[in-house]
């Protein structure tokens, strides 16, 4: 049996031609699942990793539902990051084009004045939350035409804190839209969004196949603060390691990394990324990094969120992370398409007990006891001072053991505690959500227009 096209999903010709012009023949199995669905008129629930194929199964259907002569803006794609706003617009344009559509993204750190002349323009805006109220408040154009709402990496605004701004847009679109709801996970805050903002959803589940998983080899290392940016040194200046990730916590530790790399080692070549860089800073660091011209990017976790990048052989958690959250979508940057990755948590005397509590709620405490942490941990309970500057320790090698498959650790994300980004979100501004209305009736009037619609696309 020959393997479904988009043909035989019900795309048109236009966008048809167009994927193939780029090499793209066959959809991914993500966009197997869902694009008939979308087409169908139907809200869509989709759990579904990074790297997936999951803009094309939005963009596609989406593509052939706007008509050119609609209102706009006719279509809402959320995202919660410049760079995945940016990868989106830049990933849907050529099919845009096809069927005589623009499309616009809409994110700070460019002029406000030209991106509200050309989002106006455009049936499809691809957001920022913050930008877009921004936009919004100061009459720039209306949500009242979008009939069409997708939220991408919707989980990843619950974490960043973007639940009030998303309810406060999405409370200005008609009841009457379809909406598309993307997310790594369907449990927790994000589930509970997911049910307020959607009605009679069609849920589909896409995982990677278990045959492009790749294993992580974790390892936790006690240094001293001294000697925290010597033994990055020493990390980095391996002949093993490739293209590497180095997380910080702040913008200003981000740029005194880069200056510290760059007087200790002439072989490291590093660049800073972080909310303070402009659009355009930003996307040459990551262009440096993905074509090779630089190896180490140091990154804060807000800057480094929606960046999908290939081939991260090493991620190093120069600052430990906030929570056990943070920790997975760090450490999943590497280990990825059936390829092994390695990664490297600092951690200080002070901060053993926190970072063995995510350790072990990830069921790595193996790799951290292996560290010496307990005795890092007393010692620095009845010392002033811990000795030691640089114990390396924790290591799993590849097939020895349990190992963390799919290029992150497992971990649980039912819901967040008060103090967690998740239990914040979950905790804010619950006023305009939809979740207390088990259904929404759409009139008839906007269900012969859904009809008209299939039988346009079709």
């Amino acid at each position: 049996m020959s393997q479904q096209s988009f043909a035989d999903l019900g795309v048109s010709n236009a966008v048809v031609n167009s994927l193939r012009d780029r090499g793209i023949e066959a959809p991914f199995p993500i966009q197997r699942q869902v694009i008939e669905d979308i087409l169908e008129g139907d809200d869509v629930l989709v759990q579904s990793p990074t790297g997936s194929g999951k803009t094309l199964a939005f963009g596609v259907p989406l593509v052939d539902l706007v008509e050119s002569t609609d209102p706009r803006p006719t279509a809402l794609i959320l995202a919660p990051t410049r760079e995945l706003a940016s990868q989106i617009v830049d990933e849907m344009e050529a099919i845009c084009h096809a069927r005589a559509l623009r499309i616009a993204a809409v994110y700070g750190g460019v002029g406000l004045q030209q991106q509200a002349k050309r989002a106006a323009k455009s049936h499809i805006i691809v957001a920022c939350p913050g930008r877009l109220e921004d936009q919004l408040q100061r009459g720039a154009f209306d949500l009242e035409n979008v009939r069409y709402l997708v939220l991408d990496e919707a989980d990843r605004m619950l974490d960043m804190g973007f639940k009030p701004a998303v309810d406060r847009i999405v409370r200005q679109i008609d009841d009457s839209r379809q909406t598309l709801f993307f997310s790594a996970t369907l449990e927790g805050a994000a589930g509970k969004l997911a049910a307020a903002y959607t009605i009679d959803p069609k849920t589909h589940v896409n995982r990677t196949p278990k045959e492009k998983q790749g294993t992580i080899e974790h390892r936790f290392i006690h240094v001293s603060h001294e000697a925290k940016v010597e033994t990055l040194v020493g990390e980095l200046e391996s002949p093993d390691r490739g293209r590497t990730l180095v997380f910080v916590r702040t913008k200003h530790g981000a740029d005194r990394l880069v200056k510290k790399l760059s007087k200790r080692s002439r072989q490291v070549r590093a660049v800073a990324m972080h909310g303070n860089k402009s659009q355009n800073q930003r996307q040459r660091a990551l262009a440096d990094f993905e074509d090779g011209r630089v190896d180490t990017l140091v990154a804060t976790d807000v800057a480094a969120r929606g960046i999908d990048v290939a081939d991260v052989t090493h991620v190093i958690n120069f600052d430990i992370p906030e929570d056990q959250d943070t920790f997975v979508h760090r450490v999943g940057r590497t280990g990825r398409a059936g390829a092994d990755g390695v990664g490297i948590s600092f951690f200080m005397s002070d901060q053993a007990k926190e970072m063995g509590s995510i350790a072990k709620s990830l069921g790595l405490h193996q790799e951290f006891e292996a560290s010496g942490a307990g005795f890092h941990a007393e010692s620095h309970t009845r010392q002033k001072r811990s000795g030691g500057n640089g114990s390396r320790g924790g290591t799993r090698k590849p097939g020895s053991g349990p190992s963390r498959k799919g290029g992150r650790p497992q971990q649980s994300r039912a819901g967040g505690g008060k103090g967690s980004p998740q239990g914040r979100a979950e905790g804010d501004d619950r006023q305009g959500s939809r979740g207390g209305k088990p259904k929404r009736n759409r009139s008839n009037a906007s269900n012969r227009n859904r009809n008209s619609r299939r039988q346009r696309s079709r």
